[in-house]
């Protein structure tokens, strides 16, 4: 890695402001105190690690979640500067942890050239937020220690020893009277740190879980860096040439890097980062690449004869189906914006990118014909494929105008046309339907129901999904289109929630249902208003007694519990398994699963597309084995299996 030549030391930590508003308003520098906040305090000490991996000064990082949930984050970086900072006359390093805003990230003479993190707040927020930090640091011939309790320093840096390495080691605890559990997601740590080893290639981070019975450890190095994360994402995808084409370009200070590659795959799946954050809104570098790659391949096209004078231009949604790609920026001082701050907001970075892909992209096609054609001919024919889905859309439209209403038969609608209070249940199944439409409530919640196999649309093109019978009902009534034309604004209904029955079948249909949304209508899911309901799995009654409804096998258990402190022995209680919704009565529906107030509804989130899309290409793809891979893998999870 290049070394960024600057003087890192106690003059390049600036001071902006103090510390006790973190711990009064966590959410404002964290974004939350639920466990997504918790791990955030792990990824922002990473992030400090990752700035001296940048900056071309670290080379591994250890991470432990010891027993108790006590995090450890290691680094050979240069270690934080311990000489003593002209403001606030003391340590550097006591200022990175006390100060908020300190550190050497801020401004142009900083020690950093560009830094990944997304607040900037870092090392204080976390000590802010922990029962208890220790940080040692080697440096300067020299090992150091601090300790402070809440944010408070109870031991000064101080020098404890020699030592002729170099780097930072800090151990925490999150404080539990602030967050609403402290119990770290191995799983969930072990995705972000692998996206940010692919995203710096050469780095070796080191994850492990000591807290088990059985440690687990990851360890994520990846020489290949971009190139090797798009391997990643395409692994159990067909590919339509060997390998991801890559680019690596500096323009006006700015490291552009990009990796993609096409597969078989219908959809497109663009991943963006600015400085090691998974801008999930996109954001002027993707505009850049979009723009890049339409106008590139669309040259190349006209001037190899694969496009003919009396042709259209290829549009961008015909040059990026199929394909999987990554791009990755480092922007000085990146401006976010969108709802969750996600989305790049520089101008400058459209311009930057274009241009880094227009020339990359242009010689590695003249340089690789047999690619070029291979990738064409794919974009020819989705191309080819978007004119019969528009003709075939017409086709609708018109179907649609000549009948007396554009919803579709089977829907019961709701009186209300206000979207934001309106609520459309996907029901599996007529005499679940019939059920639903009896026990609703008329006035805002609408019934679909559907029945038969629906398409999978991981293997089906635009023109298929027009005319198929059992997806057609769920474009109309949701009433905003699908694929580019998907017009958020336009939906009938702020709730689309899928009722399904709580077994394989039922499964398998939530999973079409919400793979195709994730295909062709991903703004629902972006913008909240996907939900699964989840119907009870048991009934317990006795005469003379209300009944009781269980969710859960745990649930079961607590009502059994519950009602045995009131007298209710076991052996005096009916117990229903709930089959299907079907078995329910119109009133018990309402009660359980439609009830607002009483109901229990799981918002579909954007949280991992990452995961989400290779979760759907490994149950919906046509590669077996994985599929069984995962499915062994995850079946403990499961725990309504009717086989």
């Amino acid at each position: 890695m290049e070394k960024y030549e600057h003087k890192y030391g106690a003059d390049q930590i600036q001071v902006l402001e103090g510390l006790e508003a973190v711990r009064k308003r966590p959410g404002m520098y964290i974004g939350s105190t639920s466990v997504r906040g918790l791990h955030h305090l792990v990824y922002e000490i990473v992030d400090n690690c990752v700035d001296e991996a940048l900056a071309g000064y670290c080379t591994e990082i250890n991470i432990q979640i010891e027993p108790g949930n006590i995090i450890c984050v290691e680094d050979n970086g240069r270690g934080i500067p311990v000489d003593i900072h002209a403001k606030t006359k003391i340590s550097a390093a006591e200022t990175v942890y006390t100060v908020l805003h300190a550190g050497g990230k801020f401004g142009g003479d900083s020690g950093y050239k560009v830094s990944g993190g997304l607040h900037g707040v870092g090392a204080s927020v976390v000590n802010a937020l922990s029962n208890w930090t220790e940080v040692t640091i080697q440096r300067d011939g020299g090992i150091y220690e601090m300790k402070f309790e809440k944010g408070k320093t109870v031991q000064s840096l101080t020098r404890i020893g020699d030592s002729d390495k170099t780097g930072t080691k800090v151990r925490f605890l999150a404080d539990d009277t602030i967050f609403e559990t402290t119990e770290y997601d191995y799983e969930t740590l072990e995705t972000r740190f692998r996206e940010i080893a692919f995203l710096t290639k050469g780095l070796k981070i080191t994850i492990e879980d000591l807290r088990g019975e059985t440690p687990q450890k990851n360890e994520f190095h990846f020489e290949g860096g971009l190139i090797s994360f798009v391997e990643y994402l395409n692994k159990n995808k067909e590919k339509i040439h060997k390998d991801p084409i890559y680019i690596e370009k500096n323009v006006n200070e700015v490291p552009v890097e990009i990796s993609f590659q096409y597969t078989t795959a219908y959809s497109e799946n663009i991943y963006s980062f600015v400085n090691n954050i998974n801008t999930i809104e996109g954001g002027t570098h993707l505009e850049g690449f979009k723009r890049a790659l339409t106008k590139t391949f669309n040259d190349y096209a006209r001037n190899h004869n694969l496009l003919k004078d009396k042709d259209q231009n290829l549009v961008g949604e015909d040059i990026r189906e199929g394909i999987t790609a990554v791009i990755s920026v480092k922007v000085k001082e990146p401006q976010f914006e969108g709802q969750t701050k996600t989305k790049l907001g520089n101008s400058e970075v459209t311009g930057v990118v274009q241009s880094a892909v227009n020339e990359a992209l242009a010689e590695f096609l003249e340089e690789n014909p047999g690619v070029a054609k291979t990738i064409l001919e794919k974009c020819i024919s989705a191309y080819r494929a978007r004119e019969a889905a528009r003709k075939a859309r017409e086709l609708v439209r018109r179907k649609s105008a000549l009948e007396s209403t554009t919803l579709p038969g089977k829907l019961a609608d709701c009186s209300s046309k206000n979207p934001a209070e309106c609520e459309v249940y996907i029901v599996e199944g007529d005499s679940a339907g019939g059920s639903a439409k009896q026990g609703r409530d008329r006035r805002f919640q609408a019934i679909l129901p559907l029945w038969g196999k629906m398409l999978n649309v991981e293997k089906a093109r635009a023109d298929k999904i027009y005319g198929n019978d059992k997806l057609n009902p769920v474009i109309l009534a949701v009433g905003a289109g699908i694929g580019s034309d998907f017009d958020i604004s336009k939906i009938r209904y702020g709730k689309v929630i899928i009722m399904a029955d709580a077994d394989v079948d039922g499964a398998h249909i939530r999973t079409l249902l919400l793979t195709f949304f994730f295909r062709y209508m991903r703004p629902l899911i972006e913008n909240g208003n996907v939900y699964l309901a989840q119907p009870p799995l048991y009934k317990l009654s006795k005469k003379g007694m209300q009944d009781v409804y269980c969710y859960t096998d745990e649930d079961l258990e607590k009502a059994y519990k519950d009602l045995a402190e009131k007298g209710i022995e076991r052996e005096q209680l009916g117990l229903q398994r709930y089959k299907g919704l079907g078995e329910m009565n119109p009133e018990q529906l309402w009660e359980t699963t439609m009830d607002p107030a009483n109901r229990i509804l799981i918002k579909v989130t954007m949280e991992d597309a990452i995961k989400a899309d290779q979760i759907f290409t490994i149950l919906m793809g046509d590669d077996i084995e994985p599929r069984r891979e995962f499915i062994e893998k995850n079946a403990k999870y499961v725990k309504n299996l009717d086989v």
